[in-house]
C-alpha cells in the first residue's frame, strides 16, 4: 500500500548543468514498494565521483544530478516484505542501488560487475524508469538487498566513508589474499582511498610502505596512520631500497605515472591492483613476465563484501579520518578535494544542515 511518504518533497543540492555549482533542489523520491527500505539521510561523504557526474566528466550526466553515494542514515519505513531492517535501524547506501539479480555474477554477490551494469545511486536508471538520485539529500528509498546494517556502535558519520572508498581498496585486498598477516603492501597515493588502504594494511597484520611524491605527507602517514615506511617516489635511491620486497601494491593514485618502477618493488609473483584511474597504462611486457607478476583492476564491491567489510571495521576500531562539513559547503569541499586540500574524506552533516 502506498505511504504518505511517497509524496514527501525531498530536499537536496543538484548540479544544474556541466559548470558543477550545486544549489538547493526539492524532488519527489519514488513510492516505496514491498521490498524496499527508506531511510533519512545523516551523513554523506564527498567523493571525487562526485566532481565527475557533476561536471559531466563522462560525457552523459542527466541533470539535475544529485550526486553522493556514501550514505549513511537511519531507516524510517520498511516495505511489506522486507526482512532485513526494521525501523530505527542504521544503514548505509553505497555506490549502486540496484542490479539484474539474475546473472552469474548477482548470483555470486558480485552486484558491482553485474552483466547488465549496477545501477549506480545517481545519475542511474531507477526501477521505476527515473533518474536516480544521491546522497545530497534528506531521505532515500532503496531496496534492502542494497542496503547495509551499520553496527549500532559505530559512528554513521564515520561510516560513510567506507561505502566506496573503504570497500574500493577493502575488495581487491580480500580478493588477492592482502590479509596475511607479515606480508608487506605498497600503497600509492595517500588520500580518501589510501588512507583506508593503510588502516586495513595494519589491521590484516602487514608491513605497509607509503609511496607519495608530497613529502609533507610523511608524517601524518607513519604517526598518524601507522604505516610501517615512507618512500618518496620521485626519489629514485628511496625506490631502489624497497626493490623487490613488496608482496603486494594498490595504486589509488589516478595521476599518470611510470608503472615499471612500481612493478620492480614486486616480489616474485606479486600483484599490482588499480583502483585509480590515470589516463593510461604503460609498462614494459618484460616487467611482468619475467617476475610473474599480475596487474589487476577493481571497482567498489559486492553486497556481501560491504557487510564484510563495516562489520570488521567495527570490530576493529578502524574509522577513518573526516572533515565534517554542512551541505551549504559543499561547492567549497569539492573544491578542495580537487586541489587535495582534505585530510582526508569530506562528510556532509545532511541532518543538521539542510533544512
Amino acid at each position: 500500500m502506498a505511504s504518505a511518504s511517497e509524496n514527501e518533497d525531498c530536499l537536496a543540492w543538484a548540479a544544474r548543468d556541466p559548470s558543477g555549482v550545486l544549489s538547493p533542489y526539492k524532488f519527489s523520491r519514488r513510492a516505496i514498494g514491498c521490498e524496499d527500505v527508506s531511510l533519512d539521510i545523516l551523513y554523506c561523504g564527498v567523493c571525487y565521483a562526485d566532481v565527475i557526474w557533476t561536471r559531466n566528466k563522462m560525457g552523459h550526466s542527466k541533470y539535475p544530478v544529485v550526486p553522493g553515494h556514501e550514505i549513511t542514515g537511519v531507516v524510517k519505513q520498511v516495505g511489506s516484505n522486507v526482512k532485513s531492517f526494521k525501523v530505527g535501524d542504521h544503514v548505509g547506501v553505497g555506490v549502486y542501488v540496484n542490479s539484474c539479480r539474475e546473472c552469474e555474477h548477482c548470483d555470486d554477490g558480485l552486484e558491482n560487475v553485474c552483466s547488465k551494469g549496477p545501477v549506480l545511486t545517481f545519475d542511474g536508471i531507477d526501477a521505476d524508469g527515473t533518474v536516480t538520485k544521491g546522497g545530497y539529500s534528506s531521505y532515500i528509498v532503496v531496496h534492502e538487498r542494497y542496503c547495509f546494517r551499520i553496527p549500532k556502535d559505530y559512528p554513521l558519520e564515520l561510516a560513510a566513508p567506507l561505502l566506496c572508498a573503504g570497500i574500493t581498496v577493502y575488495s581487491p585486498m580480500m580478493r588477492h589474499n592482502m590479509n596475511q598477516p607479515g606480508k608487506s603492501l605498497g600503497i600509492v597515493g595517500l588520500g580518501g582511498l589510501g588512507h583506508l588502504a593503510v588502516k586495513f594494511g595494519k589491521a590484516f597484520g602487514l608491513k605497509v610502505t607509503v609511496f607519495s611524491t608530497s613529502i609533507s605527507k610523511k608524517e601524518e602517514a607513519l604517526n598518524l596512520l601507522g604505516a610501517d615506511n615512507f618512500v618518496v617516489s620521485s626519489d629514485q635511491q628511496q625506490m631502489s631500497a624497497v626493490d623487490k620486497s613488496l608482496d603486494f601494491i594498490i595504486n589509488t593514485a589516478s595521476g599518470d605515472i611510470p608503472f615499471d618502477p612500481y612493478l620492480s618493488l614486486l616480489k616474485t609473483a606479486g600483484v599490482l591492483v588499480l583502483v585509480g584511474f590515470p589516463s593510461e597504462v604503460k609498462f614494459n611486457p618484460g616487467s611482468l613476465i619475467l617476475g610473474l607478476k599480475t596487474v589487476s583492476g577493481s571497482v567498489t564491491g559486492g553486497t556481501k563484501r560491504i557487510q564484510e567489510m563495516l562489520d570488521f571495521c567495527a570490530s576493529h576500531k578502524i574509522y577513518p579520518e573526516i572533515e565534517v562539513v554542512p551541505i551549504q559547503y559543499s561547492n567549497e569541499a569539492l573544491e578542495r578535494m580537487i586541489k587535495k586540500d582534505v585530510k582526508y574524506r569530506f562528510v556532509l552533516d545532511i541532518a543538521n544542515s539542510l533544512k
